[in-house]
């Protein structure tokens, strides 16, 4: 059959049409099997990066191959973006309050983490791999160049973990600080690495000072160009009275300008990314910085995008024998580097216990700049050990990337920080009627039910307001049933009749209910039926239309505030 675009369209422009045609569908695939993935391993308790990783393996290189090396390059751009999301928001976290506290800290622990793996990993794999082979010059360099690769650790999969369980305290904080930082260890590491593997292997030696005024340039021209952006981004939202959708346009028209900018410097996105976020919650005007939770709010599709991908990268079929020996001996090795390192950091330093305990098994993921290492180390001994290098480190991203997010969880919930990153907001959309205490009771509990019966008299009605704490009670009919409503203001009309007011009963004084509850109704819900009847009161009822109780607004505020306070105060305790 002939192609109807035929006659219509040249043919560099129809195969564009089609391929454009095709790339949605991907996206789409993407996007709704990756949701699906996450979705499905949430349920089984494993945190949703997994999934979408694991969708990526079987629709991708290792697997169905419906992904092609084409389509993952020509969407390098979404995770060049992820990136710079991840960034920006890991930025936000560093607050020069928190740095003045935990700085020496974070210096200690980073210098224990990366260095540690560097000789774990480089000693072991030496040993192996001379074992093997018998050339201790190429076992020398591959694990010098190992050893500097392996210390680097990833941001994105350990940052996603944390916002999907809502985790806060000091081992949060700790993990945000290092994750952010150890990169530039890495790259330091490496340069050392492969000017002392250079003459091993017989690459190509560049010198080790050329190297590190290089590594100095990507790390302060990156700080440079993200700070200026960050000043930018904040001088347009202060200066401009601005929508909440305009300032997300802003804003990420900021970043993306910061990255592309760096991108055609040769410079880090990532850290340029950091940059932008770090000066914005730092230094920019208190009236920007909301500007964070819009960007977050922008990122879920964009992060399914990019685990995805990653797993689609990842073909698990090319090692040989000896690769996955060594490949396995370097996870090891990484794994109980960076776990001793950590412990001896933390320990020196004095950070807490939970720190102590649970930070390495935070540490594990790898995969952006370890890749990108890899890539060089096969670029600088491309006739030696560069491209075994490069299938190492694709392996182990398979095994870290799927078992680091699941550590990551596992230390957070050990560590009681699973849950604490609430605001008042959160615990409202979340909330019940039947959740709002007052004191250590329920509105809607039996023992504190605001209820009076329709046959009670005034005196009887009047005790019970001065013995609880509610501002109106519900009336119960003689068939158990919800019938009326009784107010402090009901209360005082009738006290201005006088003698008259001593003989009347609840049913005298009561109004008829428009409106009510359940105990399962939604906080958020109840608070726009207050807002619309012009009301601080509800009604409780069961269903049959028995009442429970009243739920009141400033029964709700004194829960959601004492709630917020309560996760404060188990923040603190924490360290």
């Amino acid at each position: 059959m002939n192609d109807p675009l035929s006659h219509v369209l040249p043919e560099a422009v129809r195969f564009s049409v089609l391929e454009g045609s095709q790339l949605v569908l991907l996206l789409g695939v993407i996007l709704f099997f990756g949701a699906i993935g996450g979705r499905l391993f949430q349920k089984l308790k494993i945190p949703q990066v997994v999934g979408y990783i694991v969708i990526g393996i079987i629709i991708g290189s290792s697997g169905l191959q419906l992904l092609g090396k084409e389509t993952i390059a020509a969407l390098n751009p979404v995770s060049t973006i992820a990136l710079s999301f991840i960034g920006f928001l890991v930025g936000a976290e560093l607050k020069i309050g928190v740095i003045k506290k935990y700085g020496k800290q974070f210096v200690g622990i980073l210098l224990g983490e990366s260095i540690t793996p560097f000789f774990v990993v480089g000693i072991i794999v030496t040993s192996i791999y001379y074992a093997f082979t018998k050339d201790f010059r190429t076992s020398l360099a591959l694990g010098l160049l190992l050893g500097a690769i392996c210390s680097a650790t990833a941001p994105a999969a350990t940052t996603d973990v944390l916002k999907e369980y809502r985790t806060r305290g000091p081992l949060t904080t700790t993990v945000l600080g290092i994750v952010a930082m150890d990169d530039a260890v890495a790259l330091i590491l490496y340069a050392v690495a492969s000017t002392l593997a250079a003459p091993l292997v017989g690459g190509e030696s560049v010198g080790l000072g050329m190297q590190l005024l290089g590594i100095a340039k990507d790390i302060f021209g990156s700080i440079l160009v993200g700070s200026a952006f960050g000043f930018v981004i904040s001088q347009v939202i202060k200066n401009l009275m601005l929508d909440s959708g305009r300032v997300l346009t802003f804003a990420l028209g900021g970043i993306f300008l910061a990255t592309g900018a760096c991108q055609f410097l040769g410079l880090d996105n990532i850290l340029c990314a950091m940059s932008v976020g770090f000066f914005m919650v730092n230094f920019a005007p208190a009236k920007t910085r909301g500007i964070f939770s819009l960007v977050e709010k922008f990122t879920p599709p964009v992060y399914v995008l990019f685990f995805v991908l990653v797993g689609a990268k990842l073909n698990i079929w090319v090692v040989t024998p000896l690769l996955a020996l060594i490949a396995v001996t370097y996870v090891v090795g990484r794994t109980v580097g960076k776990s001793i390192g950590s412990f001896i950091g933390a320990k020196l330093t004095k950070a807490p216990v939970t720190v102590q305990k649970y930070l390495p098994w935070c540490l594990l993921s790898q995969a952006g700049v370890a890749i990108g290492l890899s890539i060089a180390a096969s670029n600088d001994f491309p006739d030696s050990i560069g491209p075994q290098i490069v299938l190492i480190i694709t392996a182990t991203t398979f095994i870290v990337q799927l078992l680091g997010p699941v550590c990551v969880k596992h230390g957070v919930d050990k560590a009681g920080e699973v849950g604490l990153d609430i605001t008042a907001e959160d615990i409202l959309t979340r909330a019940r009627v039947q959740d709002v205490t007052w004191g250590n009771e329920k509105v809607c509990s039996p023992s504190s039910a605001a209820i009076v019966n329709d046959t009670d008299t005034l005196r009887s009605i009047i005790d019970n307001f001065s013995s609880h704490h509610n501002h109106s009670f519900a009336v119960r009919g003689s068939d158990g049933k919800l019938t009326g409503i009784i107010s402090l203001e009901h209360l005082k009309e009738t006290l201005l009749l006088g003698e008259i007011a001593d003989s009347m009963l609840a049913l005298d004084i009561m109004d008829k209910p428009s409106f009510y509850c359940t105990a399962d109704s939604l906080l958020p819900d109840v608070l726009k039926t207050f807002s619309d009847t012009d009301s601080e009161s509800l009604p409780i009822v069961d269903a049959d239309m028995k009442p429970l109780g009243m739920i009141e607004k400033f029964a709700v505020d004194h829960y959601v505030h004492t709630r917020v306070l309560e996760l404060h105060r188990t923040v603190e305790n924490l360290g």
